[in-house]
Order: C-alpha cells, then structure tokens, then sequence
C-alpha cells in the first residue's frame, strides 16, 4: 500500500503572532532575539508558518500560485524519488522538484534525511502496534473481539483485547524507539534546525505576522 507524502499543513493566522511579533521586535531593534518557542505545538507552528510563506514564493517565482496552486509544481511530477517501506508494509514517497521539497531543503537541509526521520518516527506506534501480533495472547484477543458483534459491547470487553494492548502496547513502543534510536536522533536534531532556520526568516521579513495582513 503507497501512501503519498503529499500534504502541507494549513496554519492558523494567529497561532504564532505574538511570538513573531517580540522576534521581529528584537531584530529591528538589534536586541538578542529571545527564546525559540519551547513547546511542541509552538515549535510545529513556527516551522508551519515559515513552510507555508516559501512555498508560496516558489509558487509566484513558477507562475503557479493559482488558487489553486498548480499540484505538480507543489508536490513536484514524474516518479517519486524519495521512498522507504516501513516494518507495517506501508511505502512512502516523495518528490524532490516541487515547492514543497525546496521549502523542507531550506528549513532541515537534507531533504531525504529529513524524509526519511519523519516518516519513521510518524509511525513507531503503528509499529509498535503491529509487532503486538508476535505475542500468541494479544492474537487469541483478537480472534476473540473479531467474534464479537461491533454492538455487542459486553462481548467486545470480555475479548478482553483493550486491556492486553494497554498493557503490551508500552513496552513494544519502547523497544521500537530503541531500535529506532538514531532516526529519532536525525529528527530532533534536523527539527531543531527547521525551528532556528523559520524564526530567523521570520524575524528577517518587514511586516510582522498578524491576523488581517496574512504571510505570503
């Protein structure tokens, strides 16, 4: 099964104002930029935000801003030349040509790096889950829940499946991530660079990000 990796992530045109605004504050006025969001949701939003203003750029500077945007200059055309097939038998590509792929080698660097960190940790559960099945138990709860009436809630808790994946669930996460230690490491280590990369662009544009004036 092939899953494209053919999404960018609309942002919310307040989500990050404030925050931009004291980084803009601080570049204008030649004082020490201030702290890089410490929150995920912070961080996510920050590199959101600086994601969508170079794909808009590349988009003008192609002539296919639209709306819509032209999806072969955004995700890019012709065979994908990133993939990797995951442990679950999913395979994930993607293209190396289109905005979206100049974007992601501006904010991490390596593009396939990159590509090749996120999709692996974006999926250490359902890795996790999927070695679930090695254990001769959690399949018997299964066979017994697949027995079961999808309406039939007292038959669906004495399969007793719910209770065993709590249980199993976090020390098959855990040996995933060890196994997976090194791409966790890339990813933070690349993440961390997109998070200075989209501050400094940010920081560096004229007009602060607020709500009514929209980046472009």
């Amino acid at each position: 099964m092939t899953i494209n990796a053919s999404s960018v992530r609309a942002t919310s045109r307040t989500v990050v104002a404030a925050g931009l605004t004291v980084l803009l504050a601080g570049a204008c006025t030649g004082q020490p930029r201030p702290a890089l969001p410490a929150s995920e949701q912070g961080r996510s939003d920050l590199i959101d935000t600086a994601q969508r203003i170079l794909v808009n750029q590349c988009l003008r500077a192609r002539g296919a801003a639209g709306p819509p945007p032209r999806q072969e200059v955004l995700f890019g055309t012709g065979p994908a030349e990133l993939s990797i097939t995951l442990p679950t038998g999913y395979t994930v590509r993607a293209h190396t040509d289109g905005c979206l792929a100049q974007a992601h080698r501006y904010l991490y660097g390596d593009q396939e790096r990159w590509f090749h960190a996120q999709v692996t940790v974006n999926n250490l559960r359902p890795e996790a889950q999927a070695r679930l099945r090695e254990d001769p138990a959690y399949r018997a709860a299964l066979a017994r829940r697949a027995a079961c009436d999808d309406r039939d809630t007292a038959c669906i808790r004495a399969s007793g499946l719910e209770r065993l994946r709590s249980r199993l669930e976090p020390g098959r996460l855990a040996q995933v991530r060890a196994a997976h230690r090194d791409d966790i490491t890339t990813y933070d280590r690349l993440r961390d660079r997109a998070v200075r990369r989209a501050a400094g662009l940010l920081a560096d544009r004229p007009t602060p990000y607020r709500k009514g004036n929209p980046p472009s």
